[in-house]
């Protein structure tokens, strides 16, 4: 599997005290370095953590992919029009939560998810949604001509270790595989840490897993470079020597 990594956090630890410490420029260029898959970043409606001049100074970095994640609004759209990402990732967003709750409902919504995308796409764009591993979400998503989806693994995370483990997993693995035989790539994210993320290994044909707040964490200790390493091999299988 891929890695991507989500920087938000090293801009919320900027913004707690305002200046430019720590830099999201030079976390973005140790992600580089470190040749993962992508880099990705959510600009909020409100913009609490990740900034425009973030992702427009991200997006300027040669032979850099990045995913920006973003709420379905006529502003994000025109500005991923604008700039032109590598990759979108639609997601559902509340101002009052903390991180991402749960998956976007494409199919209550899913005459405007079709109209949304098609600009995007029309500009190589390569467009996923962020949606629960659901059936009903699944199948509105391979109506919209999106080529991805990004399942959200927080159930599983928060179940990781418990009785309720195994079903949040087959639950995760099922979609997967469901969406699959529609044709869907399939990401996955959210809630995944260094201890929780070798289950991943055992969902067929998972593309990219992107994560985030893990790894920033573990960097306070161990440094961003390392961190990335670490969360890296556990994706690929390899060992950190």
């Amino acid at each position: 599997m891929l890695l991507g990594v989500n920087i938000d956090h090293v801009a919320t630890l900027r913004n707690a005290r305002g200046g430019n410490e720590p830099d999201v420029l030079a976390a973005a260029r140790i992600c580089k370095d470190c040749k993962v898959e992508s880099i990705t970043t959510h600009l909020r409606e409100d913009r609490r953590h990740i900034k425009d001049a973030d992702v427009e100074a991200i997006r300027m970095l040669p032979r850099v992919r990045l995913n920006l994640e973003m709420a379905m609004t006529d502003e994000m759209q025109e500005i991923a029009l604008r700039l032109r990402p590598h990759a979108v990732c639609i997601v559902p967003e509340k101002r009052q939560e903390l991180t991402t709750e749960g998956g976007l409902d494409v199919a209550g919504q899913l005459n405007r998810a079709i109209e949304f995308v098609k600009p995007l796409i029309e500009k190589n764009i390569e467009v996923s949604f962020f949606i629960d591993p659901d059936i009903d979400q699944i199948s509105a998503v391979s109506k919209t001509g999106a080529p991805f989806i990004e399942l959200h693994t927080g159930r599983y995370s928060e179940a990781f270790g418990t009785t309720e483990e195994e079903k949040a997993f087959e639950d995760l693995k099922g979609a997967a595989i469901f969406a699959q035989n529609f044709g869907l790539k399939v990401n996955a994210g959210h809630g995944l840490n260094y201890q929780n993320v070798v289950r991943m290994h055992e969902i067929p044909n998972l593309v990219e897993l992107n994560i985030g707040h893990s790894i920033i964490a573990r960097s306070i200790f161990v440094g961003l470079e390392q961190a990335i390493k670490e969360m890296k091999a556990l994706c690929e299988e390899t060992v950190i020597k």
